[in-house]
C-alpha cells in the first residue's frame, strides 16, 4: 500500500473539436476585389473559441476562467500529442519470482550516457526514485534508516544531463511538494529533499534532480524523455513495499511532473501493461507501453471499457458490484463510493487484492463455502484460508466477477485469487482491510490481462489475455 494522498478527483478534460475556418475560400474573392478595386477591403470578425456566440455541437459556454485556463492548457497538450499519436515505445518488464518479490520490474535507461535499471513498477505512487551514490552537503536524514547496498546504483556525476533542484527554488518549495519535498533549506544551493514514506512503513529519503530517460520507440528509434523529475535515494526504510534490495521504483500515479504525465503527453495519451503470471521466471517478459497499442483481433472482441477516476495520484473505477457464480454479492454500495470514503483502486505494487471488511466478509463467504470439502491447512499471515492442493479443481472455484460503470465485467481467472502459495498449498489471495477505506485490487488478480488507461478520455480498457 502507497503514500495517502488527497481525496479529491482529478478529472481530465477531454479534447474539443477544433472547427478551422478555411481562409483558401476567400482567396478568389479577394482576388476579384484587388483586380477590380484596389481600395476595396475584406474583413473578417475574429472572436475567441470561449466566445457566447460560438457554440460546438450544443456545447454550453459556462467555465469560468479558472476552468477556461485548464482547458486550454490541456487542448495544447493534446495538440502536441497528437503530433506524435503514431509513435509508441515500449519499457521490458517482467514478474519478480526469481527476486523474491510480488512486484514487477520495468527495464530504465537514465542519463546521459544512459545507465540501466530494474525498477518497480507502481501504479499507487508517483515518485520515481533511484539508489543513489550523489552525496551533497549538509544532507542528514531525520531518523535511523538503513543505507542501500545494492551494487546498481545511480551515480548524477556520470550524466551530463542531471541537474540537481535547489532547496530555495520555486520547483522545490511549490512543484515538488506533492511528492513529500521537505522544508529544509540550509542554504540557496542546497539540494531539494524529500520523505517519501508508504503506507506500510517503507519509505525512502534523498534529494531530487532532474535527468533525461531514453527509450526504445517501437520503429527502432531512440526517443528521449528529457527533464524528468527524479529521487536520489540514499537511504531506505525496508517494508513490504521497498527494500534496499532494489534498484529503485518507476511511479506510474497520475500527478504533475510524475513519468506518467510526462511520457503520456508524448506519447498517445495512453500507457499500458499486460502482466505475465506471478509465478514466471524472469525469462518471461512483456511490456509497458506508452502509445497506441495494436490490439489483436481476438482480444478486440473481449475488450471491455469503463470510465477512469482520478483520486489523488491513484486510479479509480467506479465500481457496480462484486458477483460470484454470477449471484451478485450483498455488499453496500457506499463501499464503493469515494466521496464515502471508499472506492476501489487498480495498484500494480500491491500483490494481493485487498477488500475493506463489509466487501472481504461477502466474498470469503461465497468462495469459502465450496471449498468445504477440501482439506484445510494451517494458514499463515496475511492469509486466512487456506487449503491442501490434493483434490483441488478449479471446477469447485464460483467465478469471482468485478463489475463496473457502463456494463464492465471483470473476470479474473481462478489461480488469481486462490493462488498457489507452496507446491502443496492453496490460499484465498485476498485480506480484508479496515473499513472506512479504499479497497485495492492488486497485480495477482491483474495478471493476464491487457490494461489500457487512456489518459486524455478518462477511460481504463482491459481484456484478458496469455501476455
Amino acid at each position: 500500500m502507497k503514500q495517502r494522498k488527497k481525496t479529491t478527483t482529478m478529472s481530465w478534460i477531454p479534447p474539443i473539436s477544433f472547427i478551422p475556418i478555411c481562409f483558401f475560400l476567400f482567396l478568389p474573392i479577394i482576388a476579384h476585389g484587388l483586380k477590380d478595386q484596389t481600395s476595396a477591403t475584406l474583413k473578417l470578425e475574429l472572436i475567441h473559441r470561449d466566445d457566447p456566440r460560438v457554440q460546438f455541437h450544443g456545447r454550453k459556454q459556462s467555465l469560468d476562467r479558472f476552468e477556461r485556463v485548464k482547458e486550454l492548457a490541456r487542448r495544447d497538450m493534446i495538440r502536441h500529442t497528437r503530433r506524435k499519436a503514431w509513435e509508441t515505445f515500449d519499457m521490458p518488464m517482467h514478474g519478480g519470482r526469481d527476486l523474491g518479490a510480488g512486484v514487477y520490474f520495468v527495464q530504465v535507461k537514465v542519463g546521459t550516457p544512459s545507465q540501466r535499471f530494474w525498477l518497480i513498477a507502481d501504479t499507487g505512487s508517483d515518485l520515481t526514485w533511484f539508489n543513489c551514490n550523489y552525496k551533497p552537503q549538509n544532507f542528514t536524514s531525520r531518523r535511523k534508516r538503513k543505507s542501500p547496498s545494492r551494487r546498481r546504483v545511480f551515480s548524477p556525476h556520470r550524466s551530463r544531463t542531471f541537474r540537481p533542484v535547489t532547496c530555495s527554488s520555486l520547483e522545490c518549495k511549490v512543484d515538488l511538494s506533492h511528492l513529500s519535498s521537505l522544508r529544509t533549506c540550509p542554504n540557496t544551493s542546497a539540494p531539494c529533499l524529500y520523505d517519501y514514506s508508504y503506507l506500510d512503513g517503507s519509505g525512502v529519503m534523498g534529494l531530487f534532480g532532474r535527468d533525461t530517460f531514453t527509450v526504445g520507440l517501437t520503429d527502432g528509434r531512440k526517443g528521449k524523455l528529457k527533464n524528468m523529475a527524479i529521487g536520489c535515494t540514499r537511504s531506505v526504510v525496508d517494508g513490504p513495499t521497498v527494500s534496499k534490495d532494489i534498484d529503485g521504483l518507476l511511479g506510474l500515479g497520475l500527478s504533475e511532473d510524475s513519468f506518467v504525465s510526462t511520457a503520456a503527453s508524448q506519447y498517445g495519451g495512453k500507457f499500458s501493461y499486460c502482466l505475465v503470471d506471478h509465478l514466471s521466471h524472469g525469462n518471461v517478459s512483456n511490456f509497458l507501453t506508452f502509445g497506441t497499442v495494436i490490439t489483436k483481433a481476438s482480444l478486440l472482441r473481449e475488450i471491455h471499457t469503463t470510465p477512469l477516476v482520478v483520486i489523488g495520484s491513484n486510479y479509480g473505477l467506479n465500481m457496480v458490484g462484486v458477483s460470484m457464480g454470477d449471484q451478485l454479492l450483498r455488499i453496500p454500495q457506499m463501499i464503493w463510493d469515494f466521496n464515502a470514503n471508499g472506492g476501489v483502486i487498480l495498484d500494480s505494487g500491491t500483490s494481493l487484492t485487498l477488500l475493506t471488511m463489509p466487501a472481504y466478509l461477502s466474498v470469503i463467504e461465497a468462495l469459502v463455502k465450496p471449498l468445504d470439502r477440501l482439506k484445510k491447512m494451517k494458514a499463515f499471515e496475511p492469509f486466512e484460508y487456506c487449503y491442501s492442493t490434493k483434490g483441488f479443481n478449479e471446477s469447485l472455484v464460483p467465478r469471482l466477477a468485478f463489475h463496473f460503470e457502463g456494463g464492465a465485467r471483470f473476470e479474473p481467472p481462478v489461480k488469481s485469487y486462490v493462488i498457489d502459495v507452496n507446491p502443496e498449498q492453496k490460499c484465498i489471495g485476498i485480506v480484508g482491510i479496515d473499513w472506512p477505506g479504499v479497497s485495492i485490487i492488486g497485480n495477482i488478480m491483474q495478471q493476464n490481462h491487457l490494461w489500457e488507461f487512456d489518459l486524455f478520455h478518462n477511460t481504463l480498457r482491459f481484456a484478458p489475455s496469455p501476455c
